[in-house]
């Protein structure tokens, strides 16, 4: 059997975001997920450094670089869509288990078990699970802030909601994320420039 896995991955950069929304900037798979991956160091470190837990922030990267890995196969299905209603997200679910046991197929044998963990998968440590959630949740955010920036209003409801789910996850490193981290991103580049 050929051994695809690589280059299955490297085609998330096809696989566009937002599909249901207009944007002034397009985003695809592949650039969330590496956003993701900079934000659960971000929490990791936070969470680390500053409330003095053990987390391990170059683990929650891992995790995160692979958190929608089996979008190759499956696309990336909205939110609205996927939260519409129970059945459709566990029938979501089961198509997600799917594409990931096809694309754990395409990773050569002697490296299955390097990669069984990350290919769809939810870390075993629920503390990395949860980081890696919040990290993907506040990419969404971001998304939000910066379209909403660039004057685009279609993304107004989207940030209020995923605001809200932010604040519910009562994470002490994302309250400091969005607090020191966040407002940075509704500046241009001559204001950030301004305030060094």
């Amino acid at each position: 059997m050929a051994n695809h896995y690589l280059a299955y991955l490297y085609r998330l950069q096809n696989i566009e975001r937002w599909s249901l929304m207009r944007s002034t900037t397009p985003e695809n798979v592949a650039e969330h997920s590496y956003h993701v991956a900079l934000i659960a160091h971000s929490l990791g470190s936070i969470a680390r450094e500053i409330f003095k837990r053990d987390v391990n922030p170059d683990e929650a990267v891992t995790y995160a670089l692979f958190h929608d890995a089996t979008e190759v196969f499956t696309g990336d299905i909205p939110t609205p869509v996927k939260h519409h209603n129970p059945q459709i997200l566990a029938n979501f679910r089961e198509i997600e288990s799917l594409a990931a046991d096809r694309l754990l197929a395409s990773v050569p044998e002697e490296l299955k078990e390097s990669y069984r963990p990350l290919l769809g998968r939810k870390p075993s440590n629920p503390e990395l699970d949860k980081l890696v959630k919040a990290a993907d949740l506040l990419d969404a955010y971001l998304k939000c802030i910066t379209e909403m920036s660039a004057g685009n209003r279609e993304f107004a409801t989207a940030r209020r909601q995923s605001e809200e789910k932010l604040r519910k996850l009562d994470m002490p490193e994302v309250e400091w994320f969005l607090e020191h981290l966040a407002p940075g991103f509704e500046r241009t580049i001559d204001e950030l420039s301004e305030e060094e």
